[in-house]
């Protein structure tokens, strides 16, 4: 799972990227700690009151107090937007303006901060605030705007959100300056039962507990809260993990060394370059107990107690995402088709398709948002002004110069990077001229009127990358093509109504009857045509041509002109150069002309018909232009497609219904947050190189692309809800198909728990994710009735492995205060079943050959009785020298040792000196390369590149299979050899034990055989001695028992 500069990894470890933009933290200019005066004015009741405007020392809330000390405070979080001067809401009433007109003769809007807040993108309002200054208006307007999309508001620690609670009480006091313990037991919990809970938990902190009790700030510190958290979350399971880790129950803290070993075999990433991301050690272990262990005497000692484990647990040493991700980690000098883009569409629209609302302010919230790509649909207006509507539907129109001011004041408030402006464009040449006009004044010399120098409109040219056009805005509009004005391109057979177009191309009216709904779904948004280049001369190559508007047509059923955009005119045709829509013929003819600078739009249907039928060439056409794929006409309720669905395709542009926070939505947020959420994410490497092919509906892995295996234990959950119900938790994943598992991974429900219930699963297992680049996990806590409480999207690439908190989010983004996940995760390469003994040889070789020579020496144990080697060690040590020089020497000189590349600068050796070397061969890697790439062009063979082949590939070589065989052999050999020679050592030893008991048995019988001749005659006979026949060893046992006994003599 490689990313930019080396392997994702914890947040710990993970280094800076090369135009890493900081992770500040949340810093308060003191101006906003001391506060302001201002009147804060609201037009439903027509009254200003007098308020003191500032801000906590901590950034998390804006909080007001009028004259008579009544306080009401904004989580800093859920603003959306600050604006002053032209853009600042003023009173409508003459009255109230006058009532909040005080200072300096500068304009009111110029003295106004209005604040915009909101839970979606539809539902926004505003608390409006005048002051004496602009100056004071200014300075709080960007130092607002600064702190609300700071990252550490949405992004930041379990104990951040914690104290955002404990400052909330601390700003929250009656009229004494005390907390009263109501607000405390309101902030955990909304039910009866639990409010117990919280009391009990009150009384064991040593707090007061009565729902009437008070308590002051200086007896309420944020270690007490800590305590209460605490007893009220119980954290067992932390604790479970502390004494595992601890070891002796009598012990109570960890020890320095047992820091350091959880630090690298838990929390470390397996796959980190040792190099570019160091083992923790003894001091760096001593430095998270310095920081998060509260006791000093333990800190003396170097010791961390169950107190400090659960502080690191939830502190920014333990993120679940690398905190680089969340930096402009990403390379933003490659073309512009080399990324996705944040996309919308019908942007003016607040709800259905058909009968929704439109409005101006909802696109000011989707460029904030990083969304980078808004469609603007232009038809004639009734006063001669175009406007923006959905055509042929209910939907109310909005001024088009309106909307065009709007983009201007708000495309680069949060994101400088460059701003494409998606023209559907009905009007007639009188108001298309007006519309030129009206980019060219309110955009000035942020609109991209000219293509770059460096950078030529002509076939075989690249886009120009994002940096080259930051603070730009791009149009996407039909081009002119004079060559070609008499033509045009027949089109799918529409429905039959449409207005009348006049003579001069213009459209007496773009309403159409109520009935005719359907005459809207049969123009570009269900037939694809939207894009469709009518004066192309390469087109008419590929598509039919007709004569022009006014002249018969042998096809009555034709689309009505009035459905299609019109002809672009010379004004707005000027402005168009990077993004020039055409009529997609094919991925051939496309390849063919090979003019980055045009696009195509599909419809979703259109594209997954496309990515079904040719995927590969759907990916390759996406390395060089851009395409634009939208939500299919039949979406009347501004439901959204599954986007990931064309991510993996690498379409750019996929425009979603911003409107609608479904699931789709909540991915493509959760996607776009990364890099800065400066709207544009760096494509997988492979699918940009023109030397690479990619199969989106591959199952096996990518060449050069390591698969992982991906393990998540969901633990526990903590404050997932005030309501006293069941909750459980799901585990889904987004990527190619072959990787994505939905509807898969789920808990058990814990009934009526909605402070700490404790899952304690077993962990779900992603097996073989092809793509983890293409990948994200989706976690969501529900309530028992499926109803969500909250999610968050994560990438595979940048996920930490070990035990971390997760924060979860609403479907707009925002973070839930206190609602967090306890997971375990285990993230590493994916080895198929049955090679892990290889693949461990592969990744830690020393290792490896250290547990073969200790085996060895085990086994010694059993067999070193049974060999005797002759001659000395030193003679032993020439003759092992010996062979191996007789093997190396045996099959060529040795070749260089295969190296497995470990991260930017370094690698690992596949195998050590004294290991078998591999035959003299291309290197495996270079090899595969080869067998599985595209023909490069000359140009490209001369740039040496070393790309890590992943295992399976390496397994699957000849060379390695025959080598593999070979070291099989040998093995096979060794064994039947040692087997025969311990055989044959324990057959001489059964031998000689046998032999010892035959001379024993005849001993004896020779005795009594004498001693019943004595008793006869009285003396020994010397020749029946010599005269019976003794049985040799070789006889054997069963010699000597069939021997027949001499009778003695009486």
């Amino acid at each position: 799972m490689a990313v930019p500069g080396g392997r994702g990894g914890s947040a710990s470890s993970a280094g800076p990227s090369s135009n890493s933009v900081s992770f500040k933290p949340i810093e308060v200019p003191q101006a906003l700690q001391n506060g302001e005066k201002f009147i804060k004015w609201d037009e439903d009741s027509g009254v200003g009151t007098p308020v003191t405007l500032r801000v906590d020392q901590h950034g998390f809330y804006l909080l007001w107090v009028d004259q008579m000390n009544e306080m009401d405070l904004l989580d800093i979080a859920t603003i959306r937007d600050v604006r002053s001067g032209k853009y600042a809401k003023i009173p409508k009433d003459p009255k109230l303006r006058q009532i909040v007109t005080m200072g300096s003769q500068d304009t009111l809007e110029e003295k106004t901060v209005t604040v915009c807040c909101g839970t979606d993108f539809v539902n926004i309002s505003f608390v409006n605030f005048c002051c004496t200054r602009k100056e004071i208006s200014r300075l709080w307007t960007d130092a607002l705007m600064s702190l609300a999309y700071n990252l550490t508001q949405v992004n930041g620690t379990t104990s951040m959100f914690l104290l955002k609670a404990y400052t909330k009480l601390t700003l929250l006091t009656d009229k004494a300056g005390k907390i009263p313990i109501k607000n405390v037991i309101k902030m955990f919990t909304s039910n009866k039962e639990d409010r117990k809970r919280v009391e009990k938990a009150l009384d064991i902190s040593g707090l007061p507990s009565g729902k009437n009790d008070t308590i002051s700030i200086e007896k309420f510190q944020f270690e007490d809260f800590f305590n209460l958290y605490k007893s009220l979350t119980q954290r067992s399971e932390v604790e479970k993990v502390f004494n595992e880790l601890v070891g002796t129950p009598k012990r109570h803290n960890m020890t320095a060394a047992q820091l350091v070993d959880f630090l690298n075999k838990t929390q470390r990433d397996p796959r980190l370059n040792e190099i570019l991301y160091p083992y923790a050690n003894t001091a760096r272990a001593k430095d998270i107990i310095a920081q998060y262990e509260p006791n000093k005497y333990n800190v003396q000692k170097g010791q961390l107690s169950f107190d400090g484990f659960l502080r690191y647990f939830m502190s920014e040493d333990n993120n679940i995402i690398a905190s680089s991700k969340f930096d402009l980690c990403d390379d933003m000098d490659q073309s512009l088709s080399h990324y996705f883009i944040n996309s919308s569409h019908n942007t003016y629209l607040t709800g259905h398709q058909l009968t929704g609302k439109s409005s101006v302010e909802i696109y000011r919230q989707c460029l904030l948002a990083g969304c980078r790509c808004v469609e603007l649909d232009f038809w004639n207006g009734k006063t001669d002004e175009p406007v923006i509507v959905h055509g042929y539907t209910f939907v109310q129109d909005i001024p088009a110069k309106e909307v065009l001011e709007a983009i201007a004041e708000s495309a680069f408030k949060t994101s400088d990077y460059p701003v494409v402006l998606s023209f559907e464009n009905h009007c007639n040449p009188r108001q298309q001229a007006k519309i030129a006009n009206y980019c060219k004044e309110i955009f000035g010399e942020m609109l991209l009127e000219q293509p770059l120098d460096t950078h030529k409109l002509e076939p075989g040219s690249q886009l120009p990358s994002p940096s080259l056009l930051k603070r730009k805005i791009i149009i996407k509009n039909k081009k002119k093509h004079h060559h070609h004005h008499h033509y045009h391109k027949k089109t799918p057979p529409p429905s039959q109504e449409a207005s009348e177009p006049t003579g001069n191309g213009d459209i007496a009216s773009h309403h159409a009857p109520p009935l005719q709904m359907q005459a809207r779904q049969g123009s570009k948004e269900s037939t694809g045509t939207e894009d469709e280049d009518s004066s192309s001369e390469e087109e008419a190559d590929a598509a039919e041509v007709e004569p022009v508007q006014g002249q018969p047509s042998e096809h009555p059923d034709q689309k009505p002109a009035a459905q299609k955009e019109t002809e672009a005119g010379a004004e707005i045709s000027a402005l168009v150069n990077y993004i020039q829509p055409v009529h997609f013929s094919s991925f051939e003819n496309a390849e063919k002309k090979n003019r980055s600078y045009e696009m195509s739009s599909f419809d979703e249907k259109q594209a997954t018909t496309l990515l079904k039928e040719k995927p590969i060439e759907f990916v390759n056409y996406n390395k060089f232009q851009l395409s634009r794929v939208y939500p299919a006409g039949t979406r009347f309720d501004s439901s959204n497609f599954m986007p990931q669905v064309f991510w993996n395709a690498g379409c750019q542009l996929v425009a979603l219904n911003f409107q609608t926070l479904d699931l789709a939505m909540q991915l493509n947020l959760g996607i776009f947050e990364y890099n800065y959420r400066t709207g544009y994410l760096l494509k997988p490497e492979f699918m940009r190189r023109k030397d690479r092919r990619l199969d989106p509906f591959a199952e096996s892995t990518v060449d050069g692309i390591i698969a992982g295996t991906v393990k998540i234990s969901v633990i526990s959950g903590q404050f997932l809800t005030d309501k006293r119900v069941g909750t459980y938790v799901e585990v889904d994943m987004y990527g190619l198909p072959a990787d994505t598992v939905r509807k898969k991974f789920r808990t058990k429900i814990i009934p009526n728990n909605g402070i700490n219930p404790l899952y304690d699963e077993e962990p779900f297992v992603f097996k073989k994710v092809v793509l983890p680049e293409l990948a994200s996990i989706r976690l969501a806590a529900y309530e028992e009735s499926g109803k969500l409480i909250g999610h968050r999207i994560l990438p595979v690439v940048g996920l930490c492995p070990g035990y971390r908190h997760v924060n979860l989010r609403t479907e707009l983004g925002q973070p839930l205060p206190l609602c967090s996940l306890f997971l375990l995760i285990v993230v590493k390469d994916y080895v198929p079943d049955g090679l892990s003994d290889f693949a461990e040889a592969l990744a830690n070789p020393i290792k490896y050959q250290s547990d073969l020579e200790k085996r060895s020496r085990q086994l010694a144990v059993l067999t070193d009785d049974m060999e005797a080697p002759t001659g000395t060690k030193d003679e032993q040590k020439k003759d092992a020298t010996a062979k191996t020089t007789q093997e190396l020497t045996s099959n060529g000189s040795p070749s260089p040792r295969p190296t497995l590349t470990s991260g930017v600068g370094s690698s690992i050796d596949l195998v050590t000196e004294t290991d078998v070397p591999v035959t003299n061969a291309p290197p495996v890697s270079a090899t595969l390369v080869e067998q599985n790439s595209i023909t490069k062009p000359p140009e490209i063979l001369c740039v040496e590149e070393i790309v890590a082949e992943p295992l399976d590939k390496i397994l699957e070589n000849k060379l390695v299979k025959e080598k593999k065989l070979e070291l099989e052999k040998k093995l096979e050999t060794l064994r039947k050899k040692h087997e025969k020679k311990k055989a044959t050592l324990q057959s001489q030893k059964s031998t000689s034990e046998t032999g010892e008991k035959i001379s024993k048995l005849m001993n004896i019988k020779l005795v009594k055989r004498l001693s019943s001749k004595n008793i006869v005659t009285g003396v020994f006979s010397t020749e029946s001695t010599s005269a019976e026949p003794l049985t040799s060893v070789a006889d054997g046992p069963e010699s000597s028992a069939n021997a027949e006994p001499e009778r003695p003599t009486l």
